[in-house]
């Protein structure tokens, strides 16, 4: 005859969620991705892969610079009236299809009273072909310093993608 001892058994507990738990838990989960994906894509508008070797040794073909945009859904996160000789710009070229990453070596008063760059490349013998107005402005390049907040090389994913 087997005696069974009421302190060795063990009680086992289910737990379980209610469904208003589960529903807070789900929620809270959707909630943490759609934040990830916002963070994501506002990250995304501030990043800028470089796609040629004008600007070495700044940064190189394949870097990827941070930016700060002209307009970036409404807000002005720089003033492209107020830029100086030695910043980074990101231009929309009238001479070049893609957008144009570089330096202002010099300000010009056009005779209509507008402001107009003057741009190089870092690496080339030449300023770019045609002054660059405050409208063709997209965005400048972030730095610390004097230095370009730069990651290097991370870009050339893109690049292999985009075919470049």
């Amino acid at each position: 005859m087997a005696k069974r001892r009421a302190g060795n058994q063990k009680k086992v507990e289910k737990t379980s969620n209610s469904p208003e738990e589960e529903t807070t838990s789900v929620g809270r989960e959707i909630l943490s991705y759609f934040l990830i994906i916002l963070v994501g894509v506002l990250l995304a508008q501030h990043l800028n892969v470089v796609v040629s070797g004008s600007m070495e040794p700044t940064f190189y073909r394949g870097d990827v610079v941070v930016i700060e945009q002209a307009n970036f859904l409404g807000f002005h996160e720089m003033d492209a009236e107020d830029l100086k000789i030695g910043e980074i710009v990101i231009y929309d070229a009238t001479w070049f299809r893609e957008p144009v990453i570089h330096r202002v070596i010099s300000i010009k008063q056009g005779s209509d009273g507008k402001t107009y760059y003057v741009t190089k490349g870092d690496n080339n013998p030449n300023a770019d072909p045609a002054l660059v107005s405050v409208d063709q402005i997209k965005a400048k390049v972030v730095t610390v310093g004097n230095q370009p907040l730069v990651i290097p090389k991370i870009g050339y994913i893109t690049l292999w993608i985009r075919g470049l």
